[in-house]
Formats: C-alpha cells, structure tokens, sequence
C-alpha cells in the first residue's frame, strides 16, 4: 500500500505542470470544464471530513440509544464498525486520487458501473443527505434545553410531543443558518467549518482529559451487558447488533472531503489523506470518549443514561458549570457537522444537475458568478430537510426513525460505488492513480471484497424491523416496524422508475458545463449542439 503521505510535494506532478492543471484534466474525463474556485487547502478537506463524521455529535446523539439497548458492552460496536468502514475508506482514498470530483460517490458509480448505477447512487445519496441533514439538525434538541430550560419553548419537555416538537423547532432554526452560509460561497462556509472543527478538536481532547481524571471504576466496564438480550431471540447478539446503530451513525460522511475536489487545492493528493485522517482521528477520540465517559460516570445505572446520555454524564462528572461549559462545544459541532452535511448534498445535486440528471438541471447546475458556488441546490436542500421534519413533527420516535433510515441509504449508495469497483478489479478494468498518489496496490481486492462484504451486512442489520428502532413507543404497528424497508425500498424504486422512463432519455452533459471534446474522455461524442441545455456527450445507452 501506498501512503498517501509519501507523495511528492506540490508542484511535482507529472511533466512539472501545476497540480490543479493536473485535476482539471482528470476532471475532464467526465465531460466536464472547471467551473468551481479551488480555495480550500489540506486542512480544509480534513476538516469538512471530520466535520461530516462529527466525534461529539454523533456520541452525544446517540449514546443513550446504544447504551440503553446494550449496556456498557455496546462499546466493542466502535471498534466493529471503524474496521469495516476503514475498509470502505481505503477504497473511497483510492477513488480519491483517481478522481477528485464533485458529488463523489455519484461520479465514482458512473464510471465504476453505467450512469444507470451512478444516477441510483446519487439519488440514493441525496436523499440519505436531506434525511441525514435533518437527523443532524434534531441533536440540538439533545443538547441545548440541558443548558438552559429557556430553549424548550414547546411545554416543558413532559408532554407526549414536546421533545419531538421542540426538536423540530430548534433544528429548523440550524437548517435555516447552513442554507444561509452555503448560499454565500464554499470561502465562508470553509472558515466556519475549520474554526468550528478546531474548537470540536480541542474540546474532545479536554473532555477527554477531563474523564480521565474523574474515573471512577476500571476499563472492565465495558465487558458489562446489564443483562441486555434477555428472552431475545438471539440473546445478547441481537441486542449488541441493534445497539451498533450509535457506533454505525457516526463513522461516514469522510467522502465529504473528496466531494470538494474540484474546490481543493492538490486534491488528489490531499483528499486521500483527508479521509483517512478524518475517520483514524474521529475513531481514537470517540472510543476515548465513549470508555472514560463510562468509567467516571457516577453510576452505571443511572436513568439519564438511557435517556439523556452523555449529556447526562458530562453534567454528572463536571458539574454544572463545567458540564454547560462542555455543552456549549457540543452545540458547535453540531452546527459544523449540518454545515458539513448541506454542503456535500449541494456538490451532490449539482454533480448530478450539469449531468441533466435531475429536474430544473439547467437552473441547479448554475454557479453564481460572485459566490462561485451553486446556490439554488443550497435552499432546494433546506427546504426539503425542513419537510423531513415537519413530517415527523409529532413523532416521538423520531430520532432514532429518521437517524437510522439516512444511515441505511448512505449504506446503500456506498455499496453502489464499492460494488463496481470491485468488479472492475475482478474484471482488470481498475487503473490506479499514478504519480505517487495513493494505491492500495495488492492489498486492494481484499480490501474492496470486505468492504462490500461489510456494507451488505451492515444494510441488513439497520433495515431489519425492530420494533426498539421503528416502533419503540406504542401504538405497535407491522408497517412502523417495517418502515425503513418500506421508505427505502419506495425512495430506491420510484426514484429509479422515474429515471427510467423519464430522466434516462435526458441524460448528458449540459453544454456550458462540457469540457472542450478535445480533452474530454468522450472521443465518440458529437459536436457541441447549438440548444444551451442540450447535453454534449451521448446519452446512456441500456
């Protein structure tokens, strides 16, 4: 395997040319011209990787789930999913340097697969984004009426509906704020996102740190299981399988930060790195978090465990003062990580708009000539975030529901890229990246092989209908069990239905985002048509 940190320094690319000359002619492969500003620098792309993955606010979502369905034990789900997601990682790092490209995994299907797979990944994708931009949005409903009483506006958080509710309120006022930002250029999104990270950073470490010197029992804690699985059918196995739903929420989104390619400086050098740093870094940090908040709790069997989870902990170890203080920082990466969210979602729907891969293409796909970013995907995102919330307005399941149907179609979309690939290895199609950009070199078949090994067998234990996921509270219900099968299956089959028989006769580069036909990897492609929206490169064939 080829470290992505031995590659040569900027400016030694091939024939000495500049390294973005290098990208654009890459990018040019799929059709198109360089439109975007490259103004994001390595730290950038690791930070809106990390911003994606979120250490404190996927275990501040969803500690209470994990914990409450397996006990202490929970905990060896981390390291379980962090390998099998590693193994999607080194296969996205791979693609990476390859083709740094906008709306990766989109691109990636396309030209792993046929553009029948691409676009079904990156429909996938979008909506596993909208929804996941939503679900992200919700923790502040976890975090910010733990500070302060003021901020559960709806009741006083006893009623039947008043956290759902409030929830939907105050995730609605953090959806409004990305939309905003994202709106106004990736150059103020980018110094939100690195100054929000670097605080995130620096207070996982304190927080860290600060457990550490309060433990209070051994890290034999987490050989604990409280008897979970009791009278299950599977015992233990299955309530250990339901809980690494928390551990399976937090390690993705590390895509994020070749999504950004055509906007990075040297990406595929530093899209590679950024990945892989992204999930390393959030897997030590949250396994740290995760153990020491379990050892210095004061008790294990406390309720606000299974209900208010590490919230409840950093206020029962730090105290009041110090645990609001921590909340705070919390609350900043929850923002960072909707802002991470909303932004690959806009490179993924504008990805697939200068393809006419999606209704009002042309109007999608335009960049504003003084934000040089696409701003109609920007609101068209938040406002279709805001519908997922007001449909589950009253639902007060709507945590877990919404959190695990996004993880499930992200899941899917992964496989959509790391099942082509590995059949273009099988078949000798795959041609890594040269130059001394990373290569998973012989390594790369098993890798791919337990990737897509990993993401199957992850797809079927989230979408498997159990009422502690779908239908927690009463009334019970066979369809509110089944629902992430029925949403996904319905979101994946009317979506591609309407594809094949509407979109796929459309589909093709929109002319003015077309590279020239002479450094596009089109060589069968007919002249440019004289209709503005018209595509230039010939449309999928069945």
């Amino acid at each position: 395997m080829t470290s992505p940190d031995a590659a040569p320094a900027r400016g030694g690319t091939r024939n000495d040319s500049p390294p973005d000359a290098h990208d654009d002619t890459e990018l040019a492969e799929f059709g198109y011209r360089p439109e975007l500003k490259r103004t994001l620098g390595n730290f950038h792309t690791f930070a809106a990787g990390i911003s994606y993955i979120s250490i404190l606010t996927g275990t501040f979502q969803l500690f209470y789930f994990g914990y409450g369905i397996g006990g202490p034990a929970y905990w060896w789900s981390w390291p379980m999913v962090f390998v099998g997601q590693l193994m999607i990682a080194l296969s996205f790092a791979e693609l990476a340097a390859r083709h740094p490209v906008a709306g990766s995994v989109y691109n990636w299907a396309k030209k792993l697969g046929n553009p029948h797979i691409g676009w079904l990944a990156g429909w996938m994708m979008l909506v596993a984004s909208i929804v996941s931009l939503a679900a992200v949005a919700l923790a502040y409903q976890l975090t910010l009426p733990k500070i302060s009483a003021v901020f559960q506006f709806v009741g006083d958080g006893t009623g039947t509906y008043d956290v759902a509710t409030n929830g939907v309120l105050l995730a609605t006022a953090l959806i409004v704020f990305t939309t905003l930002v994202n709106a106004f250029g990736v150059k103020l999104m980018a110094r939100i996102n690195t100054a929000g990270v670097f605080i995130e950073l620096v207070a996982t470490v304190v927080l860290i740190a600060l457990f550490a010197v309060h433990v209070v029992r051994g890290p034999g804690v987490v050989l604990g299981t409280h008897h979970a699985g009791a009278g299950q059918h599977l015992g233990y196995l299955g309530a250990f399988l339901t809980a690494s739903l928390a551990s399976a929420y937090v390690m993705y989104g590390f895509d994020t930060a070749a999504s950004l390619g055509e906007e990075s400086l040297d990406p595929s050098r530093n899209a590679p790195r950024a990945i892989l740093r992204a999930l390393i870094a959030s897997f030590v940090l949250g396994g740290l978090i995760l153990l020491l908040a379990m050892m210095s709790v004061s008790s294990l069997n406390g309720k606000g465990l299974t209900t208010d989870g590490l919230q409840y902990v950093v206020l029962d170890v730090l105290g009041d003062t110090g645990g609001k203080a921590m909340l705070w920082c919390v609350l900043i990466a929850v923002t960072v990580c909707a802002l991470a969210v909303h932004t690959a979602a806009i490179r993924l729907a504008f990805a697939m708009s200068r393809d006419n891969n999606l209704p009002a293409a042309s109007l999608m796909a335009k960049v504003s000539p003084r934000f040089r970013t696409p701003v109609l995907p920007a609101v068209v995102v938040g406002v279709l975030s805001l519908g997922v919330l007001l449909l589950n307005i009253r639902q007060p399941q709507i945590f877990s529901v919404v959190t695990s149907i996004g993880i499930i179609m992200i899941y899917l979309a992964y496989l959509l890229v790391t099942a082509p690939m590995l059949v273009a290895r099988v078949r000798g199609r795959w041609t890594p990246a040269d130059g001394g950009r990373f290569t998973l070199g012989r390594w790369g078949l098993p890798v791919n092989v337990l990737a897509v090994l990993w993401g199957a067998g992850m797809i079927v234990n989230l979408a498997w209908p159990r009422d502690a996921v779908y239908n927690a509270t009463p009334p019970h219900h066979w369809y509110l069990r089944w629902g992430a099968v029925l949403f996904v299956g319905a979101v994946a089959l009317g979506g591609f239905a309407y594809y094949w028989f509407v979109q796929r006769h459309r589909t093709g580069v929109l002319a003015e985002h077309a590279a020239p036909l002479s450094t596009a990897d089109a060589p069968d492609a007919p002249d440019a048509p004289d209709a503005p929206d018209a595509p230039v490169t010939v449309p999928a064939q069945d």
